[in-house]
């Protein structure tokens, strides 16, 4: 593994505990995949507020729509053993189906482009307030026309995926479940994840859900094991972060391992339609989104159940797959993922510590909170934690001396060209930085210093 790479994995850790604990979230699990390989995986937090359990990364999540990667996969595998055209219409596996329906093409399901409402006429499953469909039911729904006219817009949808289930059924003669576990989640290696709730060992242990905060004022639990059942193949799996960064890194094109062919894998990633939305350019291919963060192009999918939000980024170009895993409702998932695409940039650009730089390093508290110091190559660089990109507008640091140095960097209303130095304890310890006029000190003196000037039941600065 790369120096940078080793750096940069160490701060993904301290910055996203910082993050888990400010933000006041039940719990987080991180996965990292290079090369296939797990080479960072972290928890934080709880598996169930009400009980205390601490959270691990054994623990397993409703990862949601992030399931509709793998029926994609299974429809590839079909496709790759000549069982099926990603042209064929789907009525012709399918009966019952409206005639609008039965002709749209699997491609148009795989890309939701077939125009399907998205979660029927009651989307109540997703609130706990009614199950989830039945085949039966989720036929008698696709028996009425398409909400608009097929191949006009990208509009997901989660009946379409469940029609692929039953596609594949139709095909192989057997459940969607049993047979996706044998062909897609055996051979990749997955030995942390089913294809429902339902298929989960009593002895495995599951993280809760949790709601929001508001409007109780405090987080219950969502119990999460409602099964799926036809909705299974578009929101079903439950996984560890683990299985799922070393499931969606053997997607991408030019990944060693794989369950696909590069060719398929070309075609799932391929950007086949832009997703209409205001918040960030990105865009669907087949069960896979795709853009482009921090300078990294990537693609992934995210996953959203009833107590749950999730996040996979796949950055092929530096071989690196990234899972975040939050139990609540408001979890910070995709904000977290893009996080670390900020940091894995940052050490990507400035390279690892050097031996003039390399304990330039700690998390330093004044009474406004922390900033991080971070040494790369050449310089050191202030980032701030609370940040989803810690860098942004960060200040840097050339360092002069073993406890001397300057802000050369820095933006117009920060400390721009101001000295920086470090005090030392008796025992030779830093104690304090002065990063121009701001004097930064460790946590505990931090807190204690609060403690005596502001104590509790005072409005009045105690002294003043």
């Amino acid at each position: 593994m790369d120096a940078w790479l080793r750096a940069a994995l160490d701060y993904v850790r301290d910055w996203l505990e910082f993050q888990v604990q400010v933000s006041q979230q039940p719990g987080c699990i991180i996965a990292i995949a290079h090369r296939g390989d797990i080479v960072a995986e972290h928890a934080f937090g709880h598996a169930n507020l009400d009980t205390g359990e601490k959270l691990t990364p054994r623990h397993r999540f409703r990862v949601a729509s992030h399931t509709k990667a793998f029926t994609a996969a299974g429809i590839m595998r079909l496709r790759e053993r000549k069982r099926l055209r990603l042209d064929d219409p789907v009525g012709q596996y399918v009966s019952k189906l409206h005639p609008d329906v039965a002709a749209c093409t699997i491609a148009q399901m795989l890309s939701h482009t077939a125009g399907l409402i998205r979660d029927g006429g009651n989307s109540g499953q997703f609130t706990d307030s009614r199950s989830y469909l039945a085949p039966e039911e989720l036929l008698a729904e696709l028996a009425l026309p398409p909400a608009i006219d097929p191949n006009t817009r990208f509009k997901y949808s989660n009946h379409g995926y469940g029609l692929l289930g039953l596609v594949i059924e139709s095909i192989v003669g057997e459940p969607y479940s049993a047979w996706i576990r044998r062909e897609i989640m055996e051979p990749a290696g997955l030995r942390e994840t089913v294809p429902d709730i339902t298929l989960l060992a009593k002895s495995a242990p599951f993280a809760r859900g949790h709601s929001r905060l508001a409007p109780l004022g405090r987080r219950i639990v969502i119990p999460g094991d409602n099964p799926t059942h036809a909705i299974m193949p578009a929101a079903g799996i439950v996984a560890t972060a683990a299985d799922t960064a070393r499931f969606f890194a053997q997607l991408a094109p030019h990944a060693k391992n794989s369950v696909l062919s590069a060719a398929s894998r070309r075609e799932m990633t391929r950007r086949h339609w832009r997703v209409p939305q205001e918040v960030e350019e990105a865009y669907y291919g087949l069960a896979l989104a795709s853009g482009t963060t921090a300078g990294f192009d990537w693609f992934g999918h995210g996953g959203g159940f009833q107590g749950y939000i999730s996040r996979t980024s796949v950055i092929p170009a530096r071989e690196l797959a990234i899972t975040v895993l939050t139990n609540s409702v408001d979890g910070w998932a995709p904000g977290w993922v893009n996080g670390v695409k900020f940091i894995l940039q940052a050490f990507a650009t400035h390279g690892a510590p050097s031996r003039r730089t390399r304990d330039w390093t700690g998390r330093w508290w004044t009474l406004w909170g922390a900033i991080d110091l971070l040494p790369f190559n050449e310089r050191v660089m202030i980032a701030s934690p609370y940040l989803i990109n810690p860098f942004m507008d960060a200040a840097q640091i050339e360092v002069a001396g073993r406890d001397s140095g300057r802000i050369s960097e820095a933006a117009g209303f920060a400390s721009h060209g101001e000295a920086v130095r470090r005090v030392r304890a008796k025992s030779g310890a830093v104690s304090e930085i002065w990063l121009g006029g701001t004097r930064v000190r460790p946590e505990r003196v931090v807190s204690a210093e609060m403690e005596r000037n502001y104590p509790k039941g005072r409005t009045r600065r105690k002294g003043a």
